[in-house]
């Protein structure tokens, strides 16, 4: 077999569901799963964060599969319906949605008679992607609350700069302002919010990336926070070259050797979801050994400076991010985040479980 896999640690993962519990002591916790679970596997993570109160994630096939799987908890649709037609599928499975259109809050007064669907109702504070301005929330909860279809109404709104410098008062004060803030059951922390700003935990918390042992804060990692990786994308050098001062290594020969040194090629690439962009730097274990990458990223493969640890051969184990290499510094070094590095682990890299 080829030697790429990923490990998902199943304890870390309810290990981190501990930290979002001991952060927001007074909340419920809905568990964003989204992405097949930020790339971890949608039935693997759900069965491991079965402690949590509730799941959330976009797909309506997705949500079915874990009602038909036995899981009881909440189940919310982040993005809501699609059509009207869903509706029906939403009820007979009891999938709560949330509600930030026009045409989804038309399509509820059509619920036939004896429905009860739970809603999120989310308000746009700042963030400019979903949701009714607040200008428009107060005919919008009304309209809600005559519904005889809809249940429970939970207010959501989703922090654009929790992780950054602005913060969330801005965005709080707006919902200050709205009518039934305080009385209605609210959900607006994400994992930045959870870690940083416990004014804004309240009825339920939604962690994403934290539960996947990532901080959210790009100027940290998660083992900052008491995180711990649930995935580390591990493989082996397949081969090595030796290499005279002058010569380069890869496509472009964008790395060029300063002097002799040894080269190890690394069976991942970035057909297997590993960055293209990721420069000469980028951290790598070898052997246990921090070290660095070498050269542009082919398509199956990808090249490390074996210089730090001279040992190392063939059949070396590498560590591309997890173990010891904290993903935060992978994205960081290839100028993204390491939400998209998890999520972007392609389907021929085989998964194990630890």
């Amino acid at each position: 077999m080829r030697p790429l896999l990923a490990t998902i640690d199943n304890a870390a993962l309810k290990r981190n569901l501990g930290v979002v519990r001991r952060h927001a002591r007074r909340s419920r916790v809905l568990a964003v799963i989204k992405a097949n679970a930020y790339g971890h596997g949608l039935m693997r993570v759900a069965a491991a964060l079965a402690g949590a109160d509730g799941f959330a994630l976009l797909e309506l096939e997705e949500a079915v599969r874990l009602r038909e799987a036995g899981f009881r908890q909440r189940i919310v649709l982040l993005e809501g319906f699609f059509d009207p037609g869903d509706l029906a599928v939403l009820l007979r499975h009891r999938l709560d949605t949330v509600v930030h259109s026009m045409e989804q809050v038309a399509a509820l007064d059509g619920l036939p008679g004896g429905a009860k669907l739970e809603v999120l109702l989310k308000v746009n504070t700042g963030m400019n992607r979903l949701g009714f301005a607040p200008s428009e929330y107060p005919r919008v909860l009304e309209r809600l609350q005559r519904n005889p279809g809809v249940g429970t109404i939970t207010l959501a709104t989703h922090f654009a700069d929790a992780d950054g410098a602005r913060g969330v008062d801005w965005q709080l004060e707006r919902l200050r302002r709205l009518p039934g803030f305080g009385s209605l059951p609210c959900s607006l922390a994400n994992s930045a919010a959870i870690l940083r700003f416990p004014e804004t935990h309240c009825d339920w918390v939604r962690p994403g990336i934290m539960l996947y042992g990532c901080s959210p804060f790009p100027e940290s990692s998660g083992g900052e926070a008491g995180l711990q990786p649930a995935m580390t994308l591990e493989s082996s050098i397949i081969a090595v070259q030796e290499l005279e001062a002058g010569e380069a290594v890869g496509y472009g020969c964008a790395f060029r050797a300063e002097r002799r040194m040894r080269v190890g090629v690394v069976a991942c690439g970035y057909a297997d979801g590993y960055p293209r962009h990721a420069p000469t730097g980028t951290p790598i274990s070898v052997a246990g050994r921090m070290t660095r990458t070498l050269g542009r990223v082919s398509m199956d493969m990808l090249c490390a400076d074996l210089g730090p640890v001279p040992e190392a051969g063939a059949g070396a184990r590498v560590v591309l991010w997890g173990d010891g290499v904290p993903v935060e510094r992978v994205a960081e070094a290839a100028g993204t985040v390491g939400y998209q590095l998890l999520c972007a682990v392609a389907p021929r890299v085989r998964i194990v479980e630890k």
